[in-house]
């Protein structure tokens, strides 16, 4: 999400003028954050202290937003006077405001010149922005296309309801609101018109889409509609929730070879008492007879989850029970971390915190058992025929290119630039790691 939102705003940023600067000749720095993971905002931080020192050598402006913009809001300028402007997820409306305050002051300008006159308007313009922010409610950008792009994300819907208990997300989000399905559509036929070749729906729920009487599976029927005989030919979606994935999703996206057959399904753990404890309202159960039911309907799909280690209250036999799910499903590959303690959410002050040496212990053989989930399905794949899009030259040999299955697996061949953004048919031949050696056909 946080990658198409930056698109959205370099694209107003670009029909303002401006261009993309050298690492430390840039007149604006804006550091678009994530508050996901407490890692998310320690590695912020460093980079606001860099920016705090470089603005005792240089004059620029200092934008924070995102995450990490909502959930602070202006004490972040109070703890890190080098921020200029502060702009949270739901304020993304005010982006042109603060850029027409930076303009009026941009180094250079004979505006800008005069000390007394230029700390007035600052002052000004800060407290104007403040305010708008203040009365600013979420609304989605028209277009979050990259310059030259052939992959685009395409949000479809915004926020989350759920509220995990260790999850930040519906605190610095807020509540789901849905793109019109009209404007999902103008998009579409822009990036199409664009040359895109792949699109991957977003949303921090994505399968809870409800926009009038259209749910989840019919707006996935139109957008197959909408690409058919298009040079979208590949549509993925990121994340689906398990408790909301339905049947008639499963059969929209099993007649419609538009769409990728790999689903990220986040599970997050195997025991039916610490999902409760998590507030995911789905159980093992359900969750095993989802991943059953999208294998039969489309044989040959892929599955990828984040599993969650180290939960308070995790008994051995709870962990166990994670294992054994990952066994039974067989994920193609997993994001695995163990639990972080984020202040603000309901977990932060569960009892029974788990000790660190045992969750370290636990998430290393979680991540054990993957890898040889991975190396297993991946080697089962060898002498497949497959169609990839190919995405750049390989960074291990300038005479290869890499691409993407419809299984988000990769593979090498030989090619040139001239491949990139284009479907390729070939032959998986052998594996080096991760990554298959692939023959074009």
């Amino acid at each position: 999400m946080n990658s198409a939102e930056s698109a959205a705003l370099e694209l107003v940023l670009r029909e303002r003028g401006w261009e993309r600067a050298g690492a430390d000749t840039a007149d604006l720095y804006l550091l678009n954050t994530c508050s996901v993971r407490q890692t998310a905002e320690t590695r912020l931080k460093g980079r606001l202290a860099h920016y705090t020192a470089q603005k005792k050598k240089a004059r620029f402006a200092l934008v924070v937003a995102g995450c990490m913009a909502s959930r602070l809001g202006e004490s972040l300028i109070t703890m890190y006077p080098a921020v200029d402007y502060v702009m949270g997820t739901n304020a993304r409306s005010i982006f042109p405001a603060i850029l027409e305050a930076v303009e009026q002051n941009r180094p250079g300008d004979a505006s800008s010149a005069g000390g007394g006159g230029t700390l007035a308007r600052n002052i000004a313009a800060r407290e104007n922005i403040a305010l708008l922010q203040e009365k600013a409610v979420f609304s989605f950008s028209s277009s979050h296309l990259e310059e030259g792009a052939f992959r685009s994300f395409v949000p479809i819907m915004h926020g989350c309801n759920n509220f995990c208990s260790y999850c930040i997300v519906p605190y610095v989000r807020g509540r789901e609101i849905s793109r019109s399905h009209e404007a999902i559509a103008e998009e579409i036929e822009l990036l199409a018109e664009h040359g895109v070749r792949e699109i991957t729906l977003l949303g921090q729920n994505v399968n809870s889409y409800q926009y009038g009487d259209l749910g989840f599976p019919g707006l996935l029927q139109k957008i197959a509609g909408l690409v058919n005989g298009s040079p979208i030919r590949r549509v993925r979606f990121l994340s689906a929730n398990p408790k909301d994935f339905c049947r008639e999703t499963i059969d929209v996206m099993a007649g419609n070879p538009c769409f990728c057959r790999h689903i990220h399904l986040p599970v997050q753990h195997g025991s039916n008492r610490i999902l409760a404890a998590m507030n995911r309202r789905y159980t093992r159960e359900s969750f095993l007879l989802l991943a059953g039911e999208l294998k039969t309907a489309m044989p040959g799909i892929s599955l990828s989850t984040d599993i969650l280690v180290g939960f308070p209250g995790e008994t051995g036999e709870d962990f166990n029970e994670v294992l054994e799910l990952m066994e039974e499903v067989e994920f193609l590959y997993a994001y695995m971390y163990h639990f972080n303690p984020r202040e603000g959410t309901a977990a932060y002050s569960l009892p029974g915190r788990v000790s660190e040496k045992v969750k370290r212990e636990r998430l290393s053989r979680v991540i054990a058992l993957q890898k040889k989930h991975t190396a297993s399905a991946l080697k089962s794949r060898l002498g497949s025929r497959e169609t990839v899009l190919v995405e750049g030259i390989s960074r291990k040999n300038a005479d290869e290119v890499i691409g993407r299955t419809e299984r988000d697996e990769m593979a090498v061949l030989a090619g040139t630039a001239a491949l990139i953004g284009s479907f390729v048919d070939v032959m998986l031949c052998s594996l080096k790691g991760h990554t298959f050696s692939a023959k074009m056909i």
